[in-house]
């Protein structure tokens, strides 16, 4: 079975407007979707790009409004007409109950889909444990001992490990899908990577 590496902010708008077709993409190919969650800010910090009250009102306004509303109706992924509420605070716990979920065979890409549209359709607030606790339910989860798992120092480190790699490998940002070490940065090369499935490109990254 082919794997499909998938590094992603439980809070990435571009991640939840990717989210649905990349499981589309992945089922069809036999594929698995390898969850990679990691800390984005962290990423961005390392790379030196400049975090989002840093970019200018032009810069804000295109491409987390405009882009996000025209990718919304392309992908039939409703958003709030608004940067989420909640969206600077602290979403690494929600990180590390995708990867709890991922290393006890959960559904994770149910559970990762579920906070990505809470948040961005939802308005929902990822740092809310309850919230966290009621979407684990929803998808087939035992809340309590899901997030149990994911306050333990092995989750964690797993989360921080992720986000070294994701730093170590040249990231640009959320999303970052990974076929066979081949690199695509940004949802809006989903079908690059439908493509890449059947037929791989040439050449290698880096």
């Amino acid at each position: 079975m082919a794997k499909l590496e998938y590094f992603y902010s439980a809070h990435s708008g571009f991640a939840y407007l990717g989210s649905a077709r990349f499981k589309q993409i992945a089922d069809a190919a036999g594929a698995e979707i390898v969850h990679r969650p990691f800390n984005l800010n962290a990423l961005l910090s390392a790379i030196g790009a400049p975090g989002f009250h840093a970019r200018s009102d032009a810069h804000r306004a295109y491409f987390f409004r405009r882009e996000i509303a025209r990718w919304s109706e392309v992908r039939n992924a409703p958003v709030i007409p608004m940067r989420p509420t909640y969206h600077d605070n602290d979403y690494i716990f929600a990180n590390c109950m995708l990867i709890a979920s991922a290393k006890d065979g959960g559904n994770v890409d149910g559970l990762s889909h579920a906070m990505l549209e809470a948040h961005w359709r939802d308005d929902a607030d990822l740092s809310d444990h309850a919230l966290l606790a009621a979407l684990a339910e929803q998808t087939g989860h035992d809340a309590a001992a899901l997030q149990q798992a994911a306050a333990t120092e092995e989750i964690q480190a797993a989360q921080e490990a992720n986000t070294r790699e994701a730093i170590d490998r040249n990231l640009f940002g959320s999303p970052t899908y990974f076929v066979d070490g081949d690199m695509f940065y940004g949802q809006d090369h989903l079908e690059l990577v439908e493509r890449a499935l059947k037929t791989p490109f040439k050449g290698t990254w880096p």
